[in-house]
């Protein structure tokens, strides 16, 4: 399998550099330009899978960087990782195409999270290449007759546990953003779509009550993440 191929942009070489070899030990192919004129000029001779882009950069800034991107590209996701927090610095970054928005300090594992869940996000699998059945520890989960079976007893999902169920499935024992998770099944990150999730989040934790080996686990301030041990 190829590797992904990220394009960072920042301008503090220390910061850069941890950030660069800490994304080739993830197993990422990093390409670091110092500012934005030289990162324009890396994205427009190489092929890349995502951005990570500083905004305040010399030469050119991050804005502007992504306002060129996207006139030719409105696929790639781009990510800001920035030390500007100002709602209106947060919604221009939104403005002008870019697909999450990280402000500094950050850690590593955040951030390596907030990569995958854009790369899935703008990617994902195609249809065929995405299971439907799926073996959860004692349980068998079927996808399309939203059946959870266990020791020969059936559960019948909702069309709602089942989406979330399969997103947690596709994700076993990697934590779900709950971002990602309200935007793949609810389309919305309001805070009534955040409190039903908790809901379904509850109900399927009863579901696995049988089968100590399986835990849907809260990751607090992040999201959630299914637990599966042999």
């Amino acid at each position: 399998m190829s590797k992904n191929k990220i394009l960072l942009l920042e301008d503090d070489a220390s910061l850069g550099m941890v950030l660069q070899e800490h994304l080739q030990l993830q197993g990422f192919e990093v390409t670091l330009c110092v500012d934005g004129e030289q990162g324009l000029s890396a994205y427009q001779q190489g092929q890349y899978d995502i951005c990570l882009v500083d905004i305040m950069m010399p030469k050119k800034d991050g804005f502007s960087f992504a306002e060129d991107v996207r006139r030719t590209n409105q696929k790639i996701p781009l990510i800001f990782l920035t030390a500007k927090a100002m709602k209106e610095d947060k919604i221009r970054g939104f403005q002008v195409g870019c697909d999450d928005y990280i402000t500094k300090p950050f850690s590593i594992e955040e951030l390596m999270l907030r990569i995958e869940a854009v790369l899935r996000r703008t990617y994902g699998d195609s249809p065929s290449e995405t299971p439907d059945n799926f073996q959860i520890g004692k349980y068998t989960f079927d996808y399309n007759q939203q059946l959870l079976v266990h020791e020969g007893k059936q559960e019948k999902l909702t069309p709602k546990e089942s989406d979330l169920l399969k997103l947690l499935c596709l994700n076993m024992n990697k934590t779900v953003l709950r971002a990602d998770a309200l935007q793949q099944v609810w389309d919305s990150d309001s805070y009534f779509a955040g409190r039903s999730m908790d809901v379904y989040i509850s109900r399927l934790r009863k579901y696995f009550k049988n089968d100590p080996g399986v835990q849907i686990m809260g990751i607090h301030g992040k999201g959630f993440r299914l637990i599966v041990r042999d």
